[in-house]
């Protein structure tokens, strides 16, 4: 879909829960190698810190990314959006030793209705490498987090917790 498609229609509303996904390059895996997923996952993270009540779940699938987000005041979905492609570009562009896009223009968000049950979409979402195939239970995927959902115990991964 055109970048400028992705954009019709979209309202930022304070407060409001949003979908949102955003695709790698050329839809490179570079997330299959976990020190890059990593670096993912800690921009989840620092803009967590800086924006609490922000981040509610979050999956790091080969070539994309799940975020389900509460937006807060004062920021946009555009300046939410340019604030993780942009540091976690520089995290990745960093490890990789290179320089050069990371992830595609655009983005595609979608708002959850009021009606929608918030722990579904949250579960949908952290299932998505169960249903890639990737791992055969979802416990074995470490790039994702949910503010519902506490890993196992002992169990040490990038998610909250561990």
């Amino acid at each position: 879909m055109p970048y400028n498609d992705l954009r019709k229609g979209r309202v930022s509303i304070p407060g409001q829960i949003y979908f949102l996904t955003a695709v790698t390059w050329g839809r490179t895996p570079w997330f299959e190698d976990f020190q890059l997923g990593r670096q993912v996952a800690g921009v989840f993270h620092t803009l967590a810190l800086a924006h609490p009540g922000l981040s509610l779940a979050w999956v790091v699938m080969p070539d994309h990314v799940h975020w389900l987000v509460q937006l807060p005041e004062g920021l946009s979905l555009d300046q939410l959006m340019r604030r993780f492609k942009g540091r976690s570009a520089r995290a990745l562009n960093a490890a990789r030793a290179s320089r050069g896009p990371v992830w595609q223009p655009g983005f595609h968000d979608r708002a959850l209705r009021k009606d929608e049950d918030l722990l579904s979409a949250a579960r949908y979402l952290i299932a998505n490498p169960l249903r890639a195939g990737l791992v055969p239970r979802i416990a074995d995927h470490p790039l994702w987090d949910a503010i519902w959902i506490q890993p196992p115990v002992g169990r040490t991964s990038v998610r909250r917790g561990g």
